[in-house]
Formats: structure tokens, C-alpha cells, sequence
């Protein structure tokens, strides 16, 4: 666990990116993210980034709402099952 949004959300993904790792998973429970990488007003989010053609594309996750992962395509929880498992 980071504790420090700016290293996860801005260093860690340009890296990762950059040697060309192909999937890179945000779990913010905290909202601790920027409101331009979380949005406004910030929530408790999963950023799921996924390389495309050598450049993340990210899915945000919120709620009760299902993961998407091409790394995990039978993954079946949701973000808030994932939240409580962390409280």
C-alpha cells in the first residue's frame, strides 16, 4: 500500500507504462486521489489502467458496480465487495 497518491496515480503509471507493464490497478478506498484522476466529488474508486498500443487506458469503478479486467476476465466481484474486505 502507497502512502502517497501522486506516486501511484503519476510516477508508478508513467513507469509501469513506459516498460511496458501490461496492467496497473489503483484501489483507493480512502479517496485520497485527486479530484482529476478520481473525479469531483472524490469517492472511494478502482482505477483499472490497461496497455493499449503502449499507452494506459483507464476504467474507473465505483459502488456497486462490476470489475472489468482483461488480465482477470472471471473476476465476479464488486468495487464495494472489494472496499469491505479492506474496513
Amino acid at each position: 500500500m502507497s502512502t502517497n497518491w501522486r506516486d501511484d496515480y503519476l510516477k508508478k503509471a508513467a513507469d509501469y507504462e513506459a516498460v511496458g507493464i501490461p496492467g496497473y490497478w489503483i484501489i483507493d478506498y480512502a479517496a485520497l486521489g485527486g479530484r482529476r484522476f478520481i473525479g469531483n466529488p472524490k469517492q472511494p474508486t478502482i482505477s483499472v489502467y490497461t496497455l493499449v498500443d503502449g499507452e494506459y487506458q483507464v476504467q474507473q469503478f465505483r459502488n456497486h458496480e462490476r470489475l472489468v479486467s482483461q488480465t482477470f476476465p472471471e473476476l465476479n466481484l464488486t468495487v464495494e465487495q472489494i472496499f469491505q474486505s479492506v474496513a
